[in-house]
């Protein structure tokens, strides 16, 4: 069987997606990226006319998250895809450097890219918390987006008070929320 090899397309947004999460936006150059991906500068030139686009482009795929699976969709399981969801923008999207970085707004252009993407995200976790409202599996105290907003900060300060996320984050933040769930 022959091995898959990624595109030099998706070696480039994971390259650009690495340096955000370990070293923060300032790390985000098309050389290092170039150098991280082991492609030709001319090849995200071919692509993207500058950092900006490629920012944008190694984000926007994660702004629409795939939706729960259709087998799980009780209460625990949208509010689990949702808490999972909101992390993994965190923690396997823009990380820690790029979440401080919003909040110092050091990179005013950077900032703007993130914030759009992360609208993005954002609804579409607050739509699927809705849409557990709709169904009746849910029922909110609040707004949807507020309560996404309790979850992404948990996270944060989570991170900011240990240095650390624990493997039991997810499952706390559910049960922190179990007053959600209609049908548990």
């Amino acid at each position: 069987m022959a091995t898959v090899r990624p595109s030099s397309a998706s070696k480039i947004a994971d390259a650009a997606r690495e340096l955000l999460r370990t070293k923060g936006p300032s790390a985000v150059t098309v050389e290092r990226v170039a150098t991280e991906a082991g492609v030709a500068r001319t090849t995200i030139y071919r692509r993207f006319a500058d950092r900006h686009e490629l920012l944008t482009d190694a984000l926007r795929e994660l702004a629409d998250p795939p939706g729960p699976d259709e087998h799980d969709i009780s209460g625990e399981g949208r509010l689990r895809w949702v808490v999972e969801h909101a992390a993994a923008m965190v923690l396997d999207g823009i990380g820690f450097g790029g979440s401080g970085a919003v909040l110092d707004n050091a990179d005013p252009a950077f900032t703007a890219t993130l914030r759009a993407v992360l609208q993005e995200h954002w609804r579409a976790l607050a739509e699927e918390l809705e849409a557990g409202v709709a169904d009746g599996s849910l029922h909110l105290h609040g707004e949807a987006g507020t309560v996404v907003d309790s979850i992404i900060g948990a996270l944060l300060a989570e991170y900011g008070r240990t240095g650390t996320i624990t493997d039991d984050w997810a499952d706390r933040m559910v049960a922190l929320h179990r007053g959600l769930i209609v049908d548990s």
